[in-house]
Protein backbone atom coordinates (compact mmCIF):
# COMPACT_ATOMS: atom_id res chain seq x y z
CA UNK A 1 0.00 0.00 0.00
CA UNK A 2 1.18 3.50 -0.90
CA UNK A 3 2.24 5.95 1.99
CA UNK A 4 -0.70 8.39 0.16
CA UNK A 5 -3.05 8.23 -1.73
CA UNK A 6 -5.81 10.45 -3.63
CA UNK A 7 -9.48 11.11 -2.35
CA UNK A 8 -12.17 11.51 -4.77
CA UNK A 9 -15.16 12.96 -2.33
CA UNK A 10 -16.42 15.63 -3.94
CA UNK A 11 -13.99 15.93 -6.41
CA UNK A 12 -15.73 19.15 -8.29
CA UNK A 13 -13.13 19.42 -11.42
CA UNK A 14 -13.04 16.74 -14.19
CA UNK A 15 -12.22 13.42 -12.65
CA UNK A 16 -10.53 11.85 -15.57
CA UNK A 17 -8.07 14.28 -15.83
CA UNK A 18 -7.68 14.93 -12.52
CA UNK A 19 -7.39 11.62 -11.88
CA UNK A 20 -4.91 11.00 -14.90
CA UNK A 21 -2.93 13.81 -13.96
CA UNK A 22 -2.43 12.46 -10.83
CA UNK A 23 -0.99 9.06 -12.38
CA UNK A 24 1.21 11.11 -13.95
CA UNK A 25 2.57 12.76 -11.16
CA UNK A 26 3.51 9.31 -9.63
CA UNK A 27 0.04 9.16 -7.25
CA UNK A 28 -0.50 5.39 -7.02
CA UNK A 29 -3.41 4.85 -4.81
CA UNK A 30 -6.92 6.47 -5.75
CA UNK A 31 -9.34 5.92 -3.41
CA UNK A 32 -13.36 5.80 -4.58
CA UNK A 33 -16.70 4.33 -3.35
CA UNK A 34 -19.82 3.86 -4.85
CA UNK A 35 -21.80 6.87 -3.81
CA UNK A 36 -18.73 9.19 -4.49
CA UNK A 37 -19.84 9.36 -8.35
CA UNK A 38 -16.38 9.35 -9.42
CA UNK A 39 -15.97 5.85 -10.48
CA UNK A 40 -16.43 6.73 -14.36
CA UNK A 41 -13.89 9.10 -14.33
CA UNK A 42 -11.49 6.87 -12.43
CA UNK A 43 -12.18 4.12 -15.00
CA UNK A 44 -11.16 6.59 -17.90
CA UNK A 45 -8.24 7.83 -16.20
CA UNK A 46 -7.08 4.22 -15.97
CA UNK A 47 -8.08 3.37 -19.49
CA UNK A 48 -5.91 6.38 -20.78
CA UNK A 49 -2.99 6.03 -18.56
CA UNK A 50 0.47 4.35 -18.89
CA UNK A 51 0.92 3.47 -15.41
CA UNK A 52 0.44 -0.55 -15.12
CA UNK A 53 -2.07 -2.02 -13.24
CA UNK A 54 0.37 -3.97 -10.91
CA UNK A 55 1.47 -0.93 -9.94
CA UNK A 56 -1.77 0.70 -8.45
CA UNK A 57 -3.42 0.19 -5.43
CA UNK A 58 -7.40 0.98 -5.69
CA UNK A 59 -9.65 1.43 -2.81
CA UNK A 60 -13.39 1.28 -3.12
CA UNK A 61 -16.19 0.82 -0.80
CA UNK A 62 -19.79 -0.84 -0.65
CA UNK A 63 -22.43 0.88 1.26
CA UNK A 64 -24.21 -0.40 4.50
CA UNK A 65 -27.22 -0.99 2.99
CA UNK A 66 -26.27 -3.75 -0.06
CA UNK A 67 -25.37 -6.59 -0.53
CA UNK A 68 -21.67 -6.95 -0.50
CA UNK A 69 -21.02 -9.45 -2.61
CA UNK A 70 -22.75 -7.97 -5.61
CA UNK A 71 -21.95 -4.68 -4.65
CA UNK A 72 -18.45 -5.46 -4.79
CA UNK A 73 -19.25 -7.08 -8.49
CA UNK A 74 -21.11 -3.32 -8.95
CA UNK A 75 -17.97 -1.52 -8.15
CA UNK A 76 -15.51 -3.65 -10.59
CA UNK A 77 -18.22 -2.86 -13.36
CA UNK A 78 -18.05 0.57 -12.65
CA UNK A 79 -14.10 1.21 -12.82
CA UNK A 80 -14.01 -1.18 -15.50
CA UNK A 81 -11.47 -3.67 -13.57
CA UNK A 82 -11.04 -7.37 -12.51
CA UNK A 83 -10.60 -6.61 -8.93
CA UNK A 84 -9.34 -3.74 -6.64
CA UNK A 85 -6.72 -3.96 -4.42
CA UNK A 86 -9.01 -3.17 -1.15
CA UNK A 87 -12.27 -3.27 -0.34
CA UNK A 88 -14.25 -1.22 2.37
CA UNK A 89 -17.33 -1.00 4.23
CA UNK A 90 -18.27 2.03 3.88
CA UNK A 91 -19.84 2.77 7.11
CA UNK A 92 -21.37 0.25 9.69
CA UNK A 93 -25.16 -0.24 9.29
CA UNK A 94 -27.33 0.99 12.15
CA UNK A 95 -28.43 -2.35 13.44
CA UNK A 96 -24.81 -3.23 14.13
CA UNK A 97 -21.19 -4.07 12.69
CA UNK A 98 -22.34 -5.29 9.84
CA UNK A 99 -21.78 -8.80 10.02
CA UNK A 100 -23.11 -9.96 6.89
CA UNK A 101 -21.73 -7.33 5.03
CA UNK A 102 -17.93 -8.81 6.18
CA UNK A 103 -19.04 -12.10 5.16
CA UNK A 104 -20.15 -10.82 1.74
CA UNK A 105 -16.71 -9.09 1.15
CA UNK A 106 -14.84 -12.15 2.95
CA UNK A 107 -16.65 -14.22 -0.11
CA UNK A 108 -15.60 -11.47 -2.35
CA UNK A 109 -11.93 -11.48 -1.65
CA UNK A 110 -11.91 -15.11 -1.54
CA UNK A 111 -13.26 -15.62 -4.86
CA UNK A 112 -10.41 -12.90 -6.20
CA UNK A 113 -12.51 -9.59 -6.47
CA UNK A 114 -10.29 -7.47 -4.09
CA UNK A 115 -7.08 -8.48 -2.74
CA UNK A 116 -7.97 -7.25 1.12
CA UNK A 117 -10.90 -5.92 2.82
CA UNK A 118 -11.70 -3.40 5.53
CA UNK A 119 -14.03 -0.92 7.14
CA UNK A 120 -14.41 2.90 7.26
CA UNK A 121 -15.73 4.59 10.10
CA UNK A 122 -15.87 2.04 12.57
CA UNK A 123 -15.30 2.44 15.74
CA UNK A 124 -13.25 -0.24 18.31
CA UNK A 125 -16.40 -1.56 19.24
CA UNK A 126 -17.67 -2.67 15.71
CA UNK A 127 -14.23 -3.61 14.80
CA UNK A 128 -13.80 -6.25 17.55
CA UNK A 129 -17.25 -7.30 16.96
CA UNK A 130 -16.48 -7.96 12.94
CA UNK A 131 -13.25 -9.68 14.92
CA UNK A 132 -14.84 -12.01 17.33
CA UNK A 133 -17.69 -13.09 14.78
CA UNK A 134 -15.09 -13.95 11.95
CA UNK A 135 -11.85 -14.29 13.24
CA UNK A 136 -10.74 -12.04 10.42
CA UNK A 137 -9.25 -8.88 11.64
CA UNK A 138 -10.14 -6.10 8.97
CA UNK A 139 -7.00 -4.48 7.28
CA UNK A 140 -7.71 -0.95 7.38
CA UNK A 141 -10.19 1.25 9.22
CA UNK A 142 -10.49 4.53 6.99
CA UNK A 143 -11.39 7.46 9.12
CA UNK A 144 -11.49 11.22 9.16
CA UNK A 145 -7.90 12.26 10.71
CA UNK A 146 -5.91 15.07 11.36
CA UNK A 147 -4.27 16.63 14.66
CA UNK A 148 -7.30 18.02 15.25
CA UNK A 149 -9.39 15.34 15.30
CA UNK A 150 -7.63 12.05 15.91
CA UNK A 151 -7.69 9.16 19.18
CA UNK A 152 -4.29 7.79 20.69
CA UNK A 153 -6.96 5.01 21.98
CA UNK A 154 -7.72 3.89 17.88
CA UNK A 155 -4.47 4.48 16.65
CA UNK A 156 -3.14 1.80 20.01
CA UNK A 157 -5.71 -0.43 18.90
CA UNK A 158 -5.12 -0.41 15.11
CA UNK A 159 -1.17 -0.68 15.38
CA UNK A 160 -1.80 -3.37 17.94
CA UNK A 161 -3.72 -5.43 15.35
CA UNK A 162 -1.81 -4.54 12.23
CA UNK A 163 -4.83 -2.37 11.17
CA UNK A 164 -3.86 0.21 8.66
CA UNK A 165 -5.31 3.95 9.39
CA UNK A 166 -6.20 5.57 5.95
CA UNK A 167 -7.30 9.33 6.82
CA UNK A 168 -9.84 11.07 4.69
CA UNK A 169 -9.82 14.73 5.07
CA UNK A 170 -6.36 15.05 6.67
CA UNK A 171 -6.66 18.94 5.62
CA UNK A 172 -9.21 19.49 7.51
CA UNK A 173 -11.42 20.56 4.41
CA UNK A 174 -9.12 23.88 4.73
CA UNK A 175 -10.56 24.87 8.02
CA UNK A 176 -8.46 24.53 10.24
CA UNK A 177 -4.99 25.60 8.11
CA UNK A 178 -4.41 28.82 9.64
CA UNK A 179 -4.30 27.26 13.29
CA UNK A 180 -1.12 29.28 14.41
CA UNK A 181 0.92 26.23 15.69
CA UNK A 182 0.32 24.42 12.51
CA UNK A 183 1.37 27.68 10.74
CA UNK A 184 4.40 28.06 12.65
CA UNK A 185 5.68 24.69 12.38
CA UNK A 186 5.13 24.68 8.60
CA UNK A 187 7.66 28.28 8.58
CA UNK A 188 9.82 26.71 10.50
CA UNK A 189 10.07 24.00 7.59
CA UNK A 190 9.41 26.18 4.76
CA UNK A 191 6.63 24.40 3.94
CA UNK A 192 3.22 24.81 3.55
CA UNK A 193 0.74 23.70 6.46
CA UNK A 194 -0.79 21.19 4.06
CA UNK A 195 2.72 19.73 3.90
CA UNK A 196 2.58 19.59 7.78
CA UNK A 197 -0.95 17.82 7.86
CA UNK A 198 0.18 15.34 5.41
CA UNK A 199 3.63 14.80 7.07
CA UNK A 200 2.24 14.66 10.81
CA UNK A 201 -0.03 11.55 9.31
CA UNK A 202 2.67 9.90 7.31
CA UNK A 203 5.01 10.03 10.64
CA UNK A 204 2.52 8.56 12.44
CA UNK A 205 2.21 5.49 10.16
CA UNK A 206 -1.29 6.68 8.97
CA UNK A 207 -2.12 6.98 5.20
CA UNK A 208 -3.35 10.19 4.52
CA UNK A 209 -5.83 10.49 1.25
CA UNK A 210 -5.44 14.21 0.17
CA UNK A 211 -8.40 15.52 -2.45
CA UNK A 212 -6.90 18.21 -5.05
CA UNK A 213 -8.77 19.50 -7.44
CA UNK A 214 -6.00 21.60 -9.54
CA UNK A 215 -2.74 21.22 -10.65
CA UNK A 216 -1.01 22.92 -7.62
CA UNK A 217 -2.57 21.63 -5.28
CA UNK A 218 -1.77 17.68 -6.74
CA UNK A 219 1.67 19.20 -6.88
CA UNK A 220 1.95 20.15 -3.44
CA UNK A 221 0.33 17.70 -1.72
CA UNK A 222 3.20 15.21 -3.23
CA UNK A 223 6.14 17.54 -1.86
CA UNK A 224 6.34 15.93 1.53
CA UNK A 225 8.91 13.26 1.60
CA UNK A 226 11.66 15.94 1.57
CA UNK A 227 11.44 17.00 5.31
CA UNK A 228 10.94 15.20 8.70
CA UNK A 229 8.65 16.31 11.47
CA UNK A 230 10.60 17.04 15.40
CA UNK A 231 9.67 14.99 18.13
CA UNK A 232 8.68 18.88 19.18
CA UNK A 233 6.56 19.26 16.42
CA UNK A 234 4.54 16.14 16.20
CA UNK A 235 3.82 17.01 20.13
CA UNK A 236 2.80 20.32 19.42
CA UNK A 237 0.44 18.61 16.53
CA UNK A 238 -0.74 16.10 18.63
CA UNK A 239 -1.36 18.60 21.54
CA UNK A 240 -4.17 20.65 19.21
CA UNK A 241 -6.35 17.86 19.24
CA UNK A 242 -10.03 18.32 20.19
CA UNK A 243 -11.71 15.21 18.41
CA UNK A 244 -12.80 18.09 15.34
CA UNK A 245 -15.03 16.85 12.97
CA UNK A 246 -14.81 18.88 9.04
CA UNK A 247 -17.98 17.52 9.01
CA UNK A 248 -19.64 19.26 11.86
CA UNK A 249 -19.99 18.23 15.65
CA UNK A 250 -17.09 15.44 17.48
CA UNK A 251 -15.51 12.36 15.44
CA UNK A 252 -17.61 9.75 16.27
CA UNK A 253 -14.94 7.17 16.97
CA UNK A 254 -13.16 8.81 19.71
Amino acid sequence: MPVLGLGTWQLTDDTADTVKTALDMGYRLIDTSGDYGTQAGIAAALGSSDVDRQDLYLVTKVEEDEDAYDATRDRLRELDVERVDLMLIHRPPPSGAGVDLWRGLQQARDDGLTVDIGVSNYSIEDMNALIETSGEVPAVNQIEWSPFGWSQTMLDYCNGHGIVIQAYSPLTRTERLDDETLQEIAVHHDKTPAHVLIRWNIQLGVVPLPKANNLDHLRENLAVFDFELREEDMRRLEERNEHYSSLGGSLAYA
